[in-house]
């Protein structure tokens, strides 16, 4: 009998038991998914890295059908690199490499920490406690990608909250989703056409370049290059600084690990990411071109497979003491970025702001703590990542900065909601709030 998948409520960090089971007993097995009907769920590392990596499991043949999935539209999207087998996929990605090199990245590295230690120093400015998400988590990761992309600093917030709506689940409804998106399209196009104009260095404007010189890049693949670029490059992150922090906070002696020299943080930001559980369930679905057999399971021609890359970082066949944080676990071959073709492009962005961030917040703030109970943090909910909706942190004396109560309102509203109606996206409509349960509610 097919398990309905996900297994639990993804508002937390902590793995649901039921992924424990599978790993040992049945690591490719049938679920239910809420829409399209059944898949196979392979959570093994050895499996998932197949089923990311083995031309076998087709992305590209997902686009148009009604398949099992965990949202309700069926894909339809054809320009979306994630939608795209090679060697389709080879050209956009091809410029995402050389975009996101380790050289590049690094030298991005000197602009990351001036950014860093600037919000740091607002964060301290506010007394002796704030939320770690409106002063760090959200800002940094937005602020550099947008940099990079060439996005006006007045579109940033909406930017933001539109990647919020498209990255959604359940949090709101398909054609508030739908709405978001043909905006963000929308705007992505318009950026497009001015430096077409007006040629630019930023890294839409290169792409705009690598074009005009015979890349053989569509404009709707131009476009959703540029949106996939903006939402990768900063969503995952923002949402594991809070996660980090968070995880680290709450085991005792963690964060006083951590304290020492930057190679203590490479390798203690590493053991987060195969630790700290980012997406609310399994990751895109593939569907099997031929009969392919995991773990000796033949997953049959037509049949789609999700996998959990959550549970295959906690495989025991490859890591020791899987389900516990060792920061200074040795030869780390977690996946926390995914594998194959469509592994995260912005990896190693990714783990230089995350670098930064924590080193910051431990030099800065060596008896950081949390402001209010684990048990009271929010977290946001029917979205594909997880993340705290709010990171209330206290620093200095113990009676200084603790707060008794959950945040208030005001201080979760600071995650950025803006006015996503169509028409409403960019420079001409100032991103006006419209209230925090816009776009955090359940769709009924």
């Amino acid at each position: 009998m097919a398990r309905p998948y996900p297994f639990n409520e993804s508002d937390r960090l902590e793995l649901d038991p039921t992924y424990q089971e599978v790993l040992r007993d049945e690591p490719v097995s049938r679920v239910m998914l809420p829409y399209g009907g059944e898949a196979w769920l392979a959570v093994r590392h050895a499996d998932v890295r197949t089923v990311l990596s083995d031309p076998r499991f087709s992305r590209a043949a997902v686009v148009g059908r009604d398949m099992p999935r965990v949202r309700p539209e069926v894909e339809e999207n054809v320009n979306s690199t994630m939608n795209m087998d090679p060697p389709d996929h080879t050209r956009p990605r091809k410029l995402l490499a050389g975009a996101f090199t380790t050289r590049r990245v690094e030298a991005l590295r000197p602009r990351t920490a001036e950014l860093t230690a600037q919000l740091l120093a607002g964060m301290r400015a506010a007394g002796t406690g704030a939320d770690l998400v409106e002063h760090v988590s959200v800002p940094l990761p937005l602020m550099i990608i947008c940099e990079l992309l060439g996005v006006p600093v007045a579109d940033r917030p909406i930017f933001r909250s539109a990647s919020d709506a498209i990255m959604s689940m359940s949090a709101i409804t398909p054609q508030e989703r739908l709405a978001a998106n043909a905006d963000l399209e929308s705007y992505m196009a318009g950026m497009v056409a001015q430096r077409r104009i007006t040629p630019t260095d930023d890294l839409l404007g290169a792409f705009v370049r690598a074009q005009g010189e015979g890349d053989r890049l569509s404009d709707g693949e131009l476009v959703d290059l540029g949106i996939a670029v903006l939402i990768a490059g900063h969503e995952t992150t923002m949402s594991q600084i809070g996660n980090m922090t968070y995880t680290l906070l709450t085991r005792p002696g963690r964060w006083a690990a951590l304290r020492g020299d930057h190679e203590v943080v490479v390798r203690g930001v590493e053991e987060l990411l195969r630790y700290t559980p980012i997406l609310a369930s399994g990751g895109f679905p593939r569907i099997a071109t031929e009969d392919v057999e995991l773990s000796g399971v033949t997953v049959s021609a037509g049949e789609t497979v999700v996998v959990s890359l959550n549970a295959a970082n906690r495989d025991p066949e490859l890591f020791d003491d899987a389900d516990t944080l060792l920061l200074d676990r040795a030869a780390n071959r977690h996946i926390g970025f995914g594998y194959g073709a469509h592994h995260c492009p912005g990896a190693a962005l990714a783990r230089m702001e995350l670098q930064e961030v924590l080193g910051g917040l431990l030099r800065e703030f060596p008896d950081l703590r949390l402001a209010v109970a684990p048990e009271d943090v929010q977290w946001r909910t029917g979205t594909r990542v997880r993340g705290p909706r709010a990171l209330p942190l206290a620093w200095g004396p113990e009676n200084g900065g603790r707060q008794d109560t959950a945040p208030t309102d005001s201080t979760v509203a600071s995650f950025h909601l803006y006015d996503l109606r169509p028409g409403c996206l960019g420079s001409a409509c100032p991103g006006r709030p419209i209230g925090r349960d816009a776009y955090t509610r359940r769709a009924e």
